[in-house]
């Protein structure tokens, strides 16, 4: 193949753009001298061509290859001073992959030759040349834009953090050749057991092409997890089930499409704050060959060396004018190739650090934040943060911007302590349930602003937290130092599995209170894949690195009970207007919104001192509309008043109950959907809670 490029003043997109005519070509590489672009048959092993790229134009080289078109195998080598102690690690003896390539052809597997630098002294330049091995990027032709999912009302959400390949690897009712991929989740029995819970959103774990690191390659293990991108816009083959006719972009869109089909809404997990070529140590993948100094955060002390707010080595340079455009042009991918219609950024902090705040302070105004903010496409997604990084303020939960998600690490603490440890004392707990009111502004975030959960893909699972009291992972190859320290867990007896029925029935009962209360405080409940069966990761709480049936739900010794009752909850939320407010909580006497009313066992309000009292481990709590005796909506079921009773005592408490007539519909103790008139005074047995209303269903 013989090609010659034309120069171009402006190129529609970075990467590779099929157009009337030929490719569009353009990567951002503002330091560097010269570029080439490579050609390879579509083994990727042969190197057909190299094309100088015309001169650049504002730091992005672009040129137009006439008749060239989807399938074309490419790779760039990018030429500039190697000086790592400037920060540039320009490199053209190695063959980059194009960061914003739609596909990538080939794996990295950890040799050395794709390391920049000589690995026995990495100051001076490695002269290998690594095509043959390297990651290549394919042309890909346009899609027409996919369809969108429904939008849930935000107050009636219940989301599902789940891992693709995870969730169905080990599915008896999904066929074999489809386990643990993209049509595996697309399955009718993989979308049934979502829909038995109720869940109307389910989030992704990070779906890019990733670099597993080169310890855990050395280990045997692979990033499970998928948090170390190196092509933010390609759907990682590793969950395509290889059936003809297929790709894994095109298996990826019609999983989305066969949950859109199914009323469910998709989030996507994304990593846009680090890549996988972690740090200075690191193999030259992409990014660091490119322009170095361009795409990471550089200690400004020490610039061989990178800021690292991660802990994975890096940081991208997310307020630079071009490495944003990256970014946008990846989130807007996945929304219209793929209909994705939400995102969770993981440690989003790093978003909002910028070279013109103090110590690349975070602030909610940072360039690449109001960039989505007032992106028309973007704006319209649902975007949740993880709101905390390692950095100096990493801690940010509160602050993202209006209209944001954020997860609440503070409602997983204060709900696993007050019930299995008695601590938090009952006002830290209460401001909790009722969303978080402290941390968010009311003024400007939604009462959905939170993500309450008690387990996540970080951490132990929910039937770990009640089976052990430490973490065990060694399987992981840290000699058990990773993963959280502090895990506000308990064994309920004995650690890890027991034959011991009472243990048993305890772990159960425990697990049912836990899950209740996610779902019926007030914010947006997320619950974790497994948590609907039971499932344990053998006291694992760190395991991004175990692609393997520790992580792959254990569809075998399923305990469907806990979807089931996850189902009547959600049943519940939406049978009664008050469980699924769409305005903060108000004191009463408020004139609109959702009135709560806060009681002591014994029938008083708390006074000050009980709020901050450790030996008050229970309370009753009444949701009611506004000024309910003077409405005509008061004697519709929908709206009726909604009676919660908490007990996370280690004995029975006698409760007197509100004036009222109340019907009990959940019993966490015993696990029971009831419908049953109460008593003027009744008694929770110990770390039980009770949902009651005052209108049957």
């Amino acid at each position: 193949m013989q090609a010659a490029l034309q120069p171009l003043l402006s190129a529609s997109m970075l990467g590779a753009t099929v157009v009337a005519g030929g490719v569009e070509f353009a990567l951002a590489a503002p330091h560097a001298q010269s570029v080439e672009l490579c050609l390879f048959d579509a083994t990727g092993q042969h190197e057909l061509q190299r094309l100088a790229m015309p001169a650049a134009v504002g730091g992005v080289w672009q040129a137009l290859l006439p008749g060239a078109g989807a399938g074309l195998v490419y790779g760039w080598r990018v030429h500039g001073p190697w000086d790592p102690a400037q920060g540039q690690r320009f490199n053209p003896h190695k063959l980059l992959l194009d960061p914003c390539a739609g596909a990538v052809l080939g794996e990295y597997a950890g040799q050395d030759i794709h390391l920049g630098h000589q690995k026995d002294a990495r100051q001076q330049q490695d002269t290998r040349d690594n095509a043959q091995d390297a990651l290549k990027a394919v042309v890909l032709a346009p899609l027409c834009p996919a369809a969108r999912g429904p939008l849930p009302d935000p107050a009636q959400r219940l989301v599902c953090e789940l891992h693709v390949k995870g969730f169905t690897a080990l599915h008896p009712d999904v066929p074999p050749a489809l386990r643990g991929t993209y049509a595996g989740l697309a399955h009718p029995a993989a979308i049934a057991h979502l829909k038995t819970m109720g869940v109307t959103t389910v989030s992704l774990m990070p779906l890019a092409c990733c670099a597993d690191e080169l310890r855990l390659l050395q280990l045997g293990l692979r990033n499970y997890w998928g948090y170390s991108p190196i092509a933010w816009s390609a759907p990682t083959a590793r969950y395509w089930s290889g059936q003809a006719g297929s790709s894994p972009r095109s298996e990826l869109r019609a999983m989305v499409s066969a949950l859109h089909a199914a009323g469910l809404e998709v989030w996507l997990d994304v990593v846009y704050n680090h890549s996988g070529e972690t740090d200075e140590h690191g193999p030259t993948l992409g990014l660091r060959g490119i322009d170095n100094a361009t795409y990471y955060h550089l200690d400004p002390q020490n610039p061989a060396h990178y800021l690292n707010w991660t802990g994975c080595g890096n940081c991208l340079r997310l307020d630079h004018p071009l490495v944003m455009r990256m970014v946008l042009q990846s989130l807007r991918s996945w929304v219209l190739d793929f209909g994705i219609d939400g995102f969770r950024f993981d440690l989003a902090p790093v978003l909002g650090r910028s070279a013109a705040t103090p110590g690349h302070d975070f602030s909610p105004r940072a360039p690449l934040l109001e960039a989505m903010a007032q992106d028309p496409l973007l704006s319209s997604c649902t975007l949740v943060a993880e709101p905390w990084d390692i950095g100096h303020g990493g801690y940010q939960l509160g602050r993202f911007p209006s209209g944001w998600l954020e997860w609440n690490d503070r409602f997983r603490d204060a709900q696993r302590g007050f019930w299995l440890h008695h601590t938090p004392v009952l006002g830290e707990w209460a401001t909790r349930l009722a969303g978080s009111s402290d941390v968010f502004d009311t003024r400007s975030r939604a009462a959905h602003s939170s993500v309450n959960f008690v387990a996540a893909h970080d951490g132990f699972t929910l039937a770990d937290v009640l089976r052990y009291t430490h973490r065990h992972n060694l399987a992981n190859g840290e000699n058990n130092r990773d993963g959280h320290g502090h895990n506000l867990s308990t064994n309920c007896g004995t650690e890890g599995d027991t034959r011991d029925l009472q243990i048993h029935a305890r772990r159960r009962q425990r697990q049912r209170v836990l899950l209740a209360v996610t779902l019926l405080s007030l914010g947006t409940p997320m619950v974790q894949a497994g948590d609907s069966i039971g499932h344990s990761q053998g006291g694992n709480n760190n395991a991004y690195c175990q692609d393997n049936a520790t992580s792959w739900l254990d569809w075998d010794r399923a305990d469907t009970r806990y979807a089931t009752f996850i189902g009547a909850l959600q049943a519940l939320r939406r049978a009664r207007a008050l469980l699924r407010s769409t305005h903060w909580w108000q004191a009463p006497g408020a004139p609109s919104g959702t009135v709560a009313h806060w009681f002591l066992p014994e029938g008083s309000s708390p006074r000050p001192e009980d709020w901050n009292d450790p030996a008050r481990q229970a309370l009753a709590l009444v949701l009611e509309p506004a000024q309910h005796l003077h409405s005509t909506r008061a004697t519709d079921p929908l709206n009726a008043r909604c009676l919660l009773l908490f007990n996370s005592a280690a004995h029975a408490v006698r409760f007197v109950l509100p004036p009222g007539a109340w019907f009990l519909h959940i019993d966490t103790g015993g696990g029971d959907c009831l419908n049953q008139s109460l008593n003027d005074a009744e008694t929770l047995q110990p770390r039980t809670l009770w949902l009651a209303s005052a209108a049957t269903l």
